[in-house]
């Protein structure tokens, strides 16, 4: 082969791995400036009466766009830069069939780089969509609250309630279903009142806000929940009593909000639960909080009022929703004075039962700053014990134990009442 020709072949071949390189080049830039799509870390949908609630959790913020089609009722949720395998994975079995508000759900890619979501309604609802920023163990969130079109009335339930234990032939609930005391607990003390007594029990945290945790895994806004609802059964089977849930499951109400309920039904008390965590796992007890008007009156109820307070923002409220339906709850508007001491009324003689039942952590009742105790009607906080003793966590999942503080609130409860009655009021037929 002459010079010549192999010049050329060297040529053309110099050529075409310059060629291979360029194409490589440009294919490398195209991949660069396609945009990586985000995986989902958690989907969680936490269905409720009072509203559903869907989280989308991810490691950066999400792009989205809602869309609501009628005919029939859906919400159509657009994700961009998604990635389609993880969306589908997250909202996977993630509907249950006793969804008030949602039917059914599909997920699949709409166009390049948008994955859209699909939800079927039961019915016509109210949505509202917000971000959160990471806070705790929580990412980015993405949330979608899925309100009914006419919020659920809580003063229905308890019209409900009133009809039943005024019904010709009815005095209070039939023994048979009263709850048994049994033998270590002491009978409450009877009450005389003219009027049908109101309580709000609200049962702490709840759905994205799951509160303290025990080393056994013990979470709780579950034991909360559980020992609000013997309370209340209790409440309910008294003659002259009545209860009203602030949430009746698992899911998030802000601290506002339950204050609100309250209000709306007029009780005439609020006694809210808890189970709190501290860093040292053998702190224990029993302890009973009211709201401070001058600063907390310990540094440790200082950080256990500030942790609760915190709340909102890992339960995740939507700053941009306006109130339309609830009062307004301004420290300004309280008679504050006559709410803090009614409220260490009632905070003492519920405090004197527990002992009864649990070592208290400390033998007096302190205060601080709790959002949710901001309200004019005497407020209590109850820590039922730390869930981070390991022994107190083992007594918090005790259903007998759970029996026993719901007896001892309860039996404060009335004690407060007797020595304290509450005046008859022209507004109570309005809610009968």
């Amino acid at each position: 082969m002459s010079s010549k020709i192999q010049r050329r072949l060297i040529a053309c071949a110099t050529g075409l791995l310059r060629s291979a390189g360029a194409v490589l080049i440009l294919s490398n830039s195209l991949l660069a400036a396609e945009p990586s799509s985000e995986s989902i870390r958690a989907v969680r949908v936490w269905p409720a009466q009072d509203y559903t609630r869907v989280t989308v959790e991810s490691g950066q913020a999400l792009k989205h766009n809602l869309l609501r089609v009628r005919n029939p009722e859906r919400l159509v949720l657009d994700l961009e830069d998604v990635d389609l395998q993880s969306v589908q994975q997250g909202f996977s079995d993630k509907i249950s069939t006793n969804d008030p508000y949602i039917g059914n759900l599909r997920v699949g890619r709409f166009k390049p780089g948008v994955v859209r979501v699909v939800l079927d309604l039961k019915s016509e609802v109210k949505p509202q969509i917000f971000t959160l920023a990471p806070i705790g163990e929580y990412g980015h969130r993405l949330v979608l609250d899925i309100y009914p079109i006419e919020p659920l009335d809580p003063i229905l339930a308890l019209l409900q309630k009133r009809e039943l234990k005024t019904a010709p032939g009815i005095s209070g609930t039939p023994d048979e279903q009263k709850p048994e005391a049994g033998p270590s607990i002491k009978q409450p003390v009877n009450p005389r009142v003219d009027r049908l007594v109101t309580i709000a029990v609200d049962a702490g945290h709840g759905g994205e806000d799951p509160g303290a945790r025990g080393r056994r895994g013990t979470r709780e806004k579950h034991v909360t929940l559980t020992i609000a609802r013997k309370l209340k059964s209790l409440i309910d089977s008294e003659p002259d009593m009545r209860a009203m849930l602030t949430r009746d499951g698992d899911y998030f109400i802000e601290l506002g909000a339950r204050v609100e309920k309250a209000q709306l039904v007029k009780a005439d008390l609020f006694v809210s639960i808890h189970a709190d965590a501290f860093i040292k796992a053998h702190v224990r007890g029993s302890s009973v909080f009211a709201l401070s008007e001058r600063g907390a009156s310990s540094t440790a109820a200082q950080w256990l009022a500030r942790g609760e307070n915190r709340a909102d923002l890992i339960g995740g409220v939507n700053l941009a929703r306006k109130r339309d339906r609830y009062l307004e709850m301004t420290l300004n508007d309280l008679s504050l004075t006559a709410q803090v001491n009614d409220s260490l009324k009632l905070a003492r003689a519920v405090l004197g039962e527990l002992g009864g039942v649990n070592p208290l952590h400390k033998g007096s009742v302190e205060q601080a700053g709790f959002a949710v105790l901001k309200s004019p009607i005497p407020s209590i906080l109850v820590e039922t014990a730390f869930i981070s003793n390991p022994d107190e966590e083992t007594r918090l999942n005790d259903a007998a134990y759970q029996e026993k503080i719901a007896h001892a609130i309860l039996r404060g409860v009335k004690s407060y009442i007797a020595r304290n009655p509450p005046l008859s009021r022209s507004t109570l037929a309005s809610i009968r």
